[in-house]
């Protein structure tokens, strides 16, 4: 008996050490280096060959939920950024400030350092309470610069000729195939969209750091001034080396766990030390994607629109349709469009979806333009970043004339047709005028298709004449939400969050869809099976275009480029594969501000 009070008295002095183990207070670390991936799923670059990385991609979703994590969670007394390795587009920006706005409103702090201080780190840094840049960092806070390439000289020594029609005055995709520099159309699009993202800029950098704008647009325009300068006019709270840094931050949180992978997944992937590993991983069986419990399904479309780049995402849709614990659709939408075909067939997805009557909504990340906003236009709501170029409401007719190309390869061609208008898909040549005419008679009826399905997705939303934003022209998400074309300012926290509610889930049952993967494991997986209803499985055409491009830009020569130009065309590329899905084109500008 009197060894029961002495086990009593043993539990009850064990509990409190327990207890203040649990409590142990987290500082979370983030340490971001290199592209954010939207859909988790790695992309080889069309000019870089595969890289056979283990390492699957950090994704905005694993971002977006650890940071909203931190937020809730008592044990987290401070989050620390290094974002200098980070490349971030405006969308992704904006969304990671608000997450750290959200984490200040909780009783955090938020800590971010930089050894330079540019648009980015001006944007993310005020958002924090504790700001410092590096004693003799670069400054480079003068604005923003957007330089657009041409290619009609690239095509001229491939000997390929853009053949290009326009529905819509703004709509100016293509004209980097034809033409030296923007018309004056495309101009002053640009001009209004430059503006327009620079003035968030301001007024961000303004709030969050408590001065005045026309003081935050004098220190732009001085160009170049001294960390020091920066300090002096509010812009950063002190100025420290990384040492000193780290030493402050780890005194005022004395005891706190440093935690470098805070609610962050895995990412490195799986451990290949032989062949044995190699075989093992291309013969592993998936898991079941919904587990047990009832989710919210994450979709990302990211990249132009082709029936390649569709085929993944559409064969998700419709599985998830098929899982009754789906029980809501967040369809992350980063894409300038492509083919008018592809998005058609994109849309009837999420049409299906929406005839099941669960909750669909759009996130649009830096860019949701044309085919991209075409998908995205039947959601029951719109979330878009003030940053997020949209719209471009317009259709393109376009064929790549190989002729010269094949000319300069000694090759020469000779016709035979029966029907008059049988050659029109000739790569050979450019449409004649009759031709030309059919074409537009097609792209009006696109046109058409696509302003009704605006029309009937948005209804009464819309605040004015729809012809009025269309025609081509592009907006930022905060202009859009004053015409209607969305419905929220907001990120893919906030659009999880909504459906969420809708479905009467907890925001912690969403899941990124398809899993992510690292390039190796995406070279080994199964490839996508078709629903079991459909008789046929989409196809995919490969692009001649991009073929010449490569063989007149040869592997030399791509690596001679500067790695910004290297990106754009791979870009093209791309952009080229959607062009072989069809002549007529639903595709905007892709006005992405990287912001380093």
């Amino acid at each position: 008996m009197k060894a029961i009070p002495a086990i009593v008295a043993c539990l009850v002095s064990v509990v409190p050490l327990m207890a203040e183990e649990e409590e142990k207070p987290i500082v979370a670390i983030y340490d971001l280096e290199g592209l954010i991936s939207e859909s988790g799923q790695s992309d080889p670059s069309l000019l870089g060959g595969l890289e056979m990385d283990s390492a699957r991609p950090l994704t905005l979703f694993d971002i977006t939920r650890s940071l909203g994590d931190a937020a809730a969670d008592p044990r987290v007394k401070a989050i620390v950024l290094d974002v200098d390795d980070a490349a971030l587009g405006l969308s992704q920006i904006q969304e990671i400030r608000r997450r750290l706005l959200s984490a200040r409103a909780a009783g955090k702090d938020v800590w971010l350092y930089s050894d330079a201080y540019t648009n980015a780190t001006a944007l993310l840094g005020s958002a924090a309470n504790h700001f410092t840049l590096m004693p003799e960092g670069d400054v480079s806070f003068s604005g923003i610069h957007a330089e657009s390439l041409y290619f009609k000289g690239l095509l001229d020594k491939a000997g390929v000729v853009a053949d290009v029609i326009h529905i819509g005055d703004f709509k100016s995709f293509g004209e980097e195939f034809y033409r030296t520099g923007p018309s004056d159309f495309a101009r002053s699009q640009q001009e209004e969209l430059i503006n327009g993202i620079f003035e968030q800029i301001v007024s961000q950098v303004a709030e969050g750091r408590k001065v005045e704008p026309k003081k935050v647009r004098a220190m732009v325009d001085l160009g170049t001034f001294t960390a020091s300068a920066a300090k002096e006019a509010g812009l950063v709270d002190a100025l420290s080396h990384r040492t000193d840094f780290s030493k402050a931050v780890k005194a005022a949180y004395e005891g706190a766990e440093i935690d470098h992978r805070y609610a962050l997944p895995d990412l490195d992937g799986p451990e290949i030390e032989g062949i044995f590993d190699l075989f093992k991983l291309m013969f592993q069986d998936e898991e079941a994607k919904g587990g047990k419990r009832d989710y919210l399904a994450v979709v990302a479309l990211e990249g132009e629109i082709s029936n390649e780049s569709i085929a993944p995402v559409r064969a998700e849709i419709l599985s998830l349709l098929k899982d009754e614990r789906a029980k809501g659709l967040v369809l992350r939408v980063d894409s300038p469009g492509g083919s008018a075909l592809a998005s058609e067939v994109l849309w009837e997805a999420t049409d299906e979806w929406k005839a099941a009557g669960r909750p669909f909504v759009v996130s649009m990340g830096e860019v949701a333009a044309s085919g991209g906003y075409y998908v995205a236009s039947g959601a029951d709501r719109i979330f878009a970043e003030e940053g997020t170029v949209t719209g471009s409401i317009g259709v393109v007719g376009m064929k790549f004339v190989l002729g010269g190309a094949m000319e300069k390869l000694g090759i020469s061609s000779h016709s035979t047709q029966r029907g008059k208008n049988a050659g029109a898909d000739s790569m050979f040549r450019p449409f004649t005028a009759d031709e030309s005419k059919r074409v537009r008679e097609s792209m009006l009826q696109v046109y058409g298709t696509f302003k009704k399905r605006i029309e009937d997705g948005r209804g009464d939303r819309l605040k004015g004449e729809l012809e009025s934003m269309a025609g081509g022209r592009v907006f930022t998400g905060r202009r859009a939400l004053e015409l209607g074309l969305v419905d929220e300012l907001g990120g893919l926290g906030e659009a999880i969050a909504h459906v969420a509610k809708k479905a009467g889930l907890d925001t912690d049952s969403a899941k990124l869809l398809p899993e992510p993967k690292s390039a190796l494991e995406g070279l080994f997986a199964a490839p996508e099976e078709p629903a079991d209803d459909e008789i046929i499985r989409m196809g995919a055409r490969r692009s001649p275009i991009a073929a010449a491009l490569r063989a007149t830009l040869d592997e030399t020569q791509a690596a001679a480029l500067p790695q910004p130009v290297r990106g754009v065309l791979a870009k093209v590329l791309r952009r080229t594969a959607s062009c072989a899905d069809g002549k007529v084109q639903l595709i905007g500008p892709d006005l992405r501000i990287q912001l380093d």
